[in-house]
């Protein structure tokens, strides 16, 4: 059963760094896509950043946080990592880890979430 798990969030000031983690479970995930996604109060879900492998590793970001976060993976312990710098208040949501079962379809597995608040 694949599970993912994240942590790393909290309260932190405007300008201040977090750095996510996503604990994936079940099996080796070493060449299926993963991604962060969030969701702020009253918001949809939106896509914050993915990391996948087509020949070499392809990283995509939303706009919003080109130049402020950095989606990693660490494949010997089935973690991918989401660093977040300079935060902004608007980056106040929950953050949930995403995994594709197959990288030509949507993300099939979804963690909990954890939540980052920032504040002004």
């Amino acid at each position: 059963q694949v599970q993912l798990v994240e942590s790393g969030g909290g309260l932190v000031q405007a300008g201040d760094s977090l750095r996510l983690s996503c604990a994936a479970s079940g099996r080796s995930f070493t060449w299926n896509d993963m991604g962060w996604f969030r969701q702020a109060p009253g918001k949809e879900r939106e896509f914050v950043a993915g990391i996948s492998w087509s020949g070499g590793i392809i990283y995509r970001y939303a706009d919003f946080v080109k130049g402020r976060f950095t989606i990693s993976r660490d494949n010997a312990k089935n973690t991918v990592y989401l660093q977040m710098n300079s935060l902004k208040p608007e980056d106040t949501a929950v953050y949930h880890c995403a995994l594709k079962n197959y990288n030509s379809g949507p993300y099939n597995y979804w963690g909990q979430g954890t939540r980052v608040t920032v504040s002004a």
